[in-house]
Parts: C-alpha cells; structure tokens; sequence
C-alpha cells in the first residue's frame, strides 16, 4: 500500500457528487454512499477521470467538463423506430436507455427521446451530449481493483458483480 493511496489506474475510486449544468440546475447526484468507478477503464467522463488523478482520499474538488472531455458533441438527429422494435412489456418513456446494434453488429447505446403508440423515437446521443457539466466531487475511499475487476473493466461489489 502506497503512502498515501492516491487515485491511479487500476484503483476503485469511490466518489461522493453532485453534477450541475451550466445553468446550476442538479442534474445529477450520487447521494450519500457515493459511487464506485475503476479509474483507467472509461467508467466516468474523460474529463473528470484526468481532473481526478493523484488526489487522495478526503480530497474535494470542483472540475468543469467540456464537452469533448464529456459526453461529446451532439451528432447526427434522433431516429424513429416502430414501437413494435421493443419488448411488449417494458413500460417506455423519455430518457431510458436501450443497446441497440450499428450496421455491423457492434452494440451502441441509444436513449429514448419520444413515445407514441406507434414510433418510439431515440437518439445514439447522450442525453448530456453538447453540455458543460459542472461536477462537485470527494474521494471517500480508494483501493487495489482485483484482477477480475481489471479484466471485466469495472468495480464489483462487496459479493462480486452487480450486473450480467
């Protein structure tokens, strides 16, 4: 163990935030237990990831995110799909998250923009795409990820994995 432990690649990081857009309005927040990431594995905006590194545990730092260092730039425009594409019995509205598939069979995320009872129309943007994202964070704990958490790309929780 490094003295002090600092955030690095490699390390679970687990962060308390508060995520404000330029206006100051909440947008997001990860309460009071915060939230786990494996730093090095693209599980946060670049942004944030580079504004992080070195710091230690009780750490607090405000970081501004650019779009580029954020969820990029709008591109292209939302598509309409039938809502006969998805499951019958998911309950859709704005802003849920599906993974659809490229012309090449490569998974891409897609988020709900609009439903009617026919089209469902979703966007391969992010809902933050093209936004300043203003974060207010503090490092609560850092540690080792083990091997299995550096081979999937992301933390696990206290009885493995919290997802598949």
């Amino acid at each position: 163990m490094t003295e002090p432990d600092r955030v690095a690649n490699g390390q679970v990081v687990t962060l308390r935030y508060r995520l404000t857009g330029e206006d100051g309005k909440l947008l997001d927040d990860s309460g009071d237990e915060g939230m786990d990431y494996l730093h090095g594995a693209e599980n946060i905006v670049p942004g944030l990831e580079k504004a992080l590194a070195d710091h230690v545990v009780g750490d607090k730092l405000s970081v501004v995110v650019q779009p580029d260092e954020g969820y990029g730039r709008r591109v292209g425009a939302p598509q309409r799909v039938p809502r006969d594409s998805f499951p019958d019995d998911v309950e859709l509205e704005p802003g849920m998250q599906f993974v659809a598939e490229d012309a090449k069979g490569r998974p891409v995320p897609v988020w709900v923009v609009a439903v009617t009872q026919a089209e469902v129309e979703i966007d391969a943007n992010h809902p933050l795409a093209g936004a300043v994202l203003k974060f207010d964070v503090e490092v609560v704990a850092i540690r080792p990820a083990t091997s299995d958490e550096i081979a999937h790309g992301h933390p696990h929780g206290p009885d493995g994995h919290h997802h598949h």
